[in-house]
């Protein structure tokens, strides 16, 4: 049954990114009298499903109707094909890609030698290489703040998300999405990356350590008809 919101309260719905829980949004504030916030999960991909198919799937957790739609790394390619579906108010991904061009080459190397499955066994058995391929960069000195977060560890699951990840076949985006995306992200470097809000100082992980930025800027993203043209400079 879809829900219908109150006109000054705006449904936002936060995808995690892959293997990763809700847990990820946990510092990330909007005002209440403007937004209700939701969270989405992981579902268990179903046997040779495809993410477009899963997306369709996906779909069926939306209660809402002219939702902001909002996806982190992985969690932002699931939004956008959601949105293929649906009609949303917004769709904003962070630390995402938008192009299977904008992929870095070892994930296209990856792609093309089919490397990919080899990793997953590794990454069930390893919390440190399954944090480092979903968060990027050198993860040993927090790596219990990442068994936090990263809540799937499920091996079909993982093998689907990767091979997902890595053979998504995008060529063009919707005109009018946001791209937020940090300048020194190890897993989807900047410079591959074309249109999008810059955040100066942000990793792949910044939906967490600079929350501070998007509580302050989340809300004018959402409610400006030509939030890809702001200006939003100020560092935390």
């Amino acid at each position: 049954m879809i829900l219908m919101m109150p006109e000054e309260r705006i449904p936002v719905y936060f995808m995690p990114g892959m293997a990763a829980s809700p847990k990820i949004f946990e510092y990330i504030e909007l005002p209440d009298n403007q937004f209700e916030m939701y969270y989405l999960e992981w579902l268990l991909p179903l046997k040779n499903e495809t993410i477009g198919d899963y997306a369709k799937r996906m779909i069926s957790e939306i209660k809402h109707e002219n939702i902001v739609l909002i996806g982190v790394s992985f969690g932002g390619v699931l939004v956008q094909e959601m949105c293929k579906h649906i009609k949303v108010r917004k769709l904003i991904i962070v630390s995402s890609v938008k192009l299977m061009r904008e992929l870095p080459k070892k994930m296209l190397l990856a792609k093309t030698t089919m490397a990919y499955k080899l990793l997953p066994t590794q990454l069930v058995s390893n919390i440190e290489l399954l944090a480092k391929y979903a968060f990027g960069g050198n993860v040993t000195k927090r790596l219990e703040l990442y068994k936090k977060y990263l809540s799937v560890t499920d091996s079909g699951y993982l093998s689907w998300a990767i091979k997902e990840m890595v053979c998504w076949k995008q060529e063009t985006y919707q005109p009018d999405i946001i791209h937020i995306h940090g300048d020194i992200d190890a897993v989807f470097p900047i410079k591959n990356i074309s249109n999008c809000i810059i955040i100066k100082g942000g990793s792949h992980i910044m939906i967490i350590n600079k929350y501070k930025w998007f509580n302050e800027n989340l809300p004018r993203i959402i409610l400006d008809n030509d939030a890809k043209f702001l200006t939003l400079d100020k560092t935390y």
